[in-house]
This record gives C-alpha cells, structure tokens and sequence, in this order.
C-alpha cells in the first residue's frame, strides 16, 4: 500500500473520531431526555470520560511499544463503535455510565495512536501532512453536527447518526488492521540513551502548546454558545454562530498549514497560534458585542487549528525512535486543558461572569509564549541500538 493511501486511511481514523465526538455532544439532550438524568450526572459523566481517555492514551502507548501503534488505533476503535453503539438504545444508568467509560477508553487510544500513526506516515511522505489529517477530523466532526440535525428533525432520532458514527468507526478499524502504517518505534532505545530524562525537554514543551490549545478548544466549544445568549442576550439563532464559525476557522487554517509551516519555520508559527489565541480570547473580553464576540472565537480557531498538528508533529520528530512514547506522553496534556476549559470557566461564571472568565486562555496562551519559542532548540533524540544478550 503506497504512503499516500495509506495517509487517507489514516484520515478516516481520524473523521471516525471527530464523527463520533460529534455525534455524542450533539445527542446530550436525547441522553438526557431517554435515561432521565439532570446536568450535574451529564457534568459526572462527561469528566468520567476524560479520565477514561486519559487511561486510554496510556494504554495505546504500551500496546504501540509492544505490537506496533497500527493495533492500538484499530482496537481504539472498535471500542469507540462499540461504545457508541452502546449508547443508541437505553440501560439503566449505571450499565450507561459504564458504556461512556469503555467509550472513554477507545477514545483515549485512538487520540494517541492517531498522532503516532500521523507522525510515522508523515516521516513515510517526506512531507507535511498532519494538518490535513486534522482537517479531517473536523471536517466529520461538522458533518456529525448536520447529520444529527437531520435525523432529529426527521423523527429519525439521534440513534441513528450515533449508530452511523459507530459503524463507520468499526469499518475503519477493520480495513486499518491491516493496513494502517506498520512501522514501529522502540520504546528501549530511551531507556539505553539515559531514560525520560532525554525526552523531557520535548515532552514539556510540545505538551505545554497541546495544553494552551485544548484549553482554548475547550472554553470556545462549552461555553461560546453560553456565552452570546446569556450574556450578551443573542437570539437563539445566533448563539451557535459562535462555535461555527470557530469550527470553520480550525478546518480552514488546517487545510492551509501544511503548506505555511514548511515555509515559514514551525517556531514562528507556533508563536503566531498562540498570540491569535490570546487575541481572539482577547477579544472576546475587551468588546462585549456579538459580532466582536464571534469574530474572536473565529481569530482563537485559526490558532487552535494550526497549534495542535504542529505540537505533535514537533514531539515525533524531535524523539527519532521513541515518537509513539513521546507522542503518548504529549497526548495526556490534551486532557488537562481541555478539563480545564471547561471547568474553570464554568466554575467563574457566577462570580465574575464568562466574558471576564475567558481571560483564563489568555493567561494559559501568555505564559505558554517562552515555551513556543523552544522549538528551535529541541534536541533530536537517536535511537540507540539494545545491546546483545
């Protein structure tokens, strides 16, 4: 299988992911509604799948150290259909906590193994590609969001774009047991070149930019909506233009990132993310207006939409023969931020209000900037060869 269809292969791994994401926020209200439950048990729920995923990602990296990381997104994903397919008729709430914890899990491994996989065939191409296997996450993840619509105004139900994410999610998995990219890293050579002591630096620096971007990611996408009609008095209509057209600038900077990072130097370009970030986030704090509002969410898109592509890529290639370890560890920072985003702001609106709550990414963004400027001097680190028994 050459390199480039085995690139699209993996960016139908990554659309099953963003496919079924999608489609698990935008059914919330039917869960609700069918398992009869309030959103302090959905909250409850939401962070037991953030911790599962967490678990995911380090079980992904001991099944890539073992098997090879083609295996660890494969079964990711079959836990992920399995989970979604799960959730598509209803079972007393502790049996449907349980199937949001095993979803939780695939999801954790596909997040993961995905970079590792995206690192390996971009390494394979000899050129940038990450950003376009990202788009494909958002492009489905918006695809998810029409489908669900559809259904629910059709009288179909949300059953059937969760079940359609479930079996596109198993039909991946299975076409890229095979086929998925088979090369492998080795996990020993770290221990013989001197341990984690030599892929620190790599962790911190690239984990910190996946921090600061899921941090934004997770503030816009929870609370923008929230945020237009409560505080600023939007219609109905309007509040969602907040998270499109934040949605549309992360699709529209990744199809274009591949091309500008090899031009432009990946340093530059992280400090760039990062700033238009601040800025959006910024924005959206200093002019308490819709349009200012949607427009800062769009600006904090371009940002997020680059930075995430350009960590991981960055972690994989400045760890030569230990990317899958690297990547994994890099991974895990997604979680906290995202964790944060989420929770911190929520937890700020009543005292100080979301607009002032959303200075909290632009701090994150702010002190992230020195690390940004590290890239350069990430140190590749060579494989060493196991010595002989």
């Amino acid at each position: 299988m050459s390199a480039g269809a085995r690139a699209r292969l993996i960016g139908a791994g990554y659309a099953a992911q963003g496919l079924g994401y999608a489609a698990v926020v935008t059914a919330l209200p039917t869960f609700k509604d069918r398992q009869g439950i309030d959103d302090t048990f959905v909250s409850a729920l939401l962070l037991l799948v953030v911790v599962a995923a967490a678990g995911g990602s380090v079980l992904a990296d001991r099944v890539a150290a073992r098997w090879g990381s083609r295996y660890a997104l494969a079964s990711g994903l079959f836990l992920v259909g399995a989970g979604l397919a799960g959730t598509t008729v209803w079972s007393p709430n502790a049996v449907f906590a349980a199937i949001l914890l095993g979803y939780g899990l695939g999801l954790g491994a596909v997040d993961a193994s995905l970079s590792m996989q995206g690192v390996l065939v971009q390494a394979r191409l000899g050129r940038s590609v990450m950003s376009r296997l990202f788009a494909a996450y958002t492009a489905a993840a918006i695809a998810a969001a029409l489908l669900m619509s559809g259904a629910l105004e059709s009288g179909a139900g949300a059953a059937v774009a969760v079940g359609t994410a479930a079996g596109f999610a198993v039909v991946v998995g299975a076409v890229g047991w095979r086929l998925f990219e088979p090369g492998r890293t080795l996990r020993s050579s770290v221990a013989h070149a001197g341990g984690s002591r030599s892929v620190r630096p790599v962790v911190l620096v690239c984990g910190m930019l996946i921090f600061s971007a899921f941090l934004v990611d997770s503030a816009v996408s929870t609370w923008s909506s929230v945020y237009l009609q409560d505080s600023l008095n939007a219609a109905a209509s309007v509040a969602p233009l907040g998270y499109a057209t934040y949605q549309g600038a992360v699709l529209v900077s990744r199809l274009v990132a591949d091309h500008l990072v090899p031009r432009t130097g990946r340093t530059l370009i992280a400090v760039g993310s990062l700033a238009a970030c601040g800025v959006g986030c910024g924005l959206v704090v200093a002019l308490p207006a819709v349009g200012a509002a949607v427009a800062g969410f769009a600006i904090a898109g371009i940002g997020v939409g680059v930075l995430v592509p350009l960590a991981f890529s960055a972690a994989g290639e400045a760890a030569v023969g230990s990317s899958d370890e690297v990547v994994a560890k890099v991974n895990l920072f997604n979680y906290g931020g995202a964790l944060l985003g989420a929770v911190l702001l929520g937890a700020l609106s009543e005292p100080v209000g979301l607009r002032w709550a959303f200075l909290i990414p632009v701090v994150a963004v702010v002190a992230t900037l020195p690390l940004a400027r590290r890239l350069r001097h990430l140190t590749v680190i060579t494989p060493v060869p196991n010595p002989t028994p």
